[in-house]
């Protein structure tokens, strides 16, 4: 049977670990050729300072039964986008998905502090690492991508805007950082529209990113014992609900409808069918909602 993204070429930038992995490995699963880019490798770590590397996430493409490409790239450096634009067209001669995913802020991120007392070299660190990264890729990349009409941008962030626009993200730069996420992909949906592109933002819910069970002292076999810690963990979902969410909509041949939108895995999953690994469709950002709305505690850092 032919997978729905066969013959499509995809770039997933941030693709190292956690939901950028994930909506790798799901897009090679649908047959998709997927360029996986990121800073961790198998030479270096990055500011991260984690063991997952962009090369493990290419072969777990490949293993899922697509084409995984490994590529070391600093998003924050221009020179480096624009060579790696220039490998996936002297490559493939075509981009159909372009995934923003960069992140890498989480060693620089001080919760509930004000901005006076907030390191200001490592805040604008994280501006740059969450908002210049993206820019910069577009702007080296979407040349490519628009040169088929159809073609797909997914902005990754953390909430949804009327999320976002409601609550306080726990400090002025994560704040903007996330605010900013979605605000882009209303601004490529714009600039895409004249060549027949879709843009969107899409949140996950809380995943169990490899640092999240981590944190827990839990493996994926046995997450639900993660609640002892914190009883909001049961609504958790798997980083593969997201990489889903990214595959049905590269694969939804009438996606431009959702052009300007932020998104959830959650709200596509009622849409496209698709569930989590156990059969579930969580949408942890609905149930978190209702929980602060009801005036329970509730706790959403580490929620992306």
């Amino acid at each position: 049977m032919t997978k729905p993204l066969t013959g499509k070429v995809a770039l997933v930038a941030g693709a190292t670990r956690g939901a950028g992995r994930q909506i790798a490995v799901q897009l090679g699963a649908a047959g998709a050729t997927v360029y996986a880019t990121g800073r961790s490798s198998r030479a270096g770590r990055s500011e991260m300072d984690r063991p997952e590397t962009i090369e493990e996430t290419a072969e777990l493409v490949t293993a899922a039964g697509g084409e995984g490409i490994a590529v070391v790239v600093d998003h924050l450096v221009p020179e480096q986008v624009r060579d790696l634009a220039a490998r996936i067209d002297a490559e493939q001669g075509r981009l159909d998905v372009l995934v923003n995913d960069i992140w890498g802020g989480d060693p620089f991120v001080t919760w509930h502090e004000p901005v006076w007392k907030q390191p200001l070299e490592t805040g604008l660190r994280t501006l740059r690492l969450a908002v210049d990264t993206h820019i910069i890729t577009s702007h080296f990349v979407l040349p490519l991508l628009i040169r088929r009409p159809g073609g797909l941008v997914v902005e990754i962030g953390d909430g949804t805007k009327a999320y976002n626009d409601e609550n306080y993200r726990l400090s002025v730069f994560y704040d903007l950082a996330k605010v900013s996420v979605n605000r882009l992909a209303f601004v490529w949906s714009h600039e895409l529209k004249p060549h027949g592109g879709t843009a969107v933002a899409l949140t996950p819910g809380w995943i169990r990113s490899e640092s999240m069970l981590e944190h827990f002292g839990v493996t994926e076999e046995n997450w639900r014992d993660g609640a002892a810690k914190d009883p909001h963990f049961l609504i958790s979902e798997t980083p593969a609900f997201v990489g889903r969410a990214v595959a049905a909509l590269a694969a939804d041949e009438d996606r431009v409808r959702w052009s300007g939108r932020s998104l959830s895995a959650g709200e596509l999953s009622q849409v496209y069918g698709f569930t989590d690994v156990d059969g579930s469709r969580p949408d942890a950002f609905r149930y978190i909602s209702e929980v602060v709305d009801a005036g329970r505690p509730a706790d959403v850092t580490g929620y992306r």
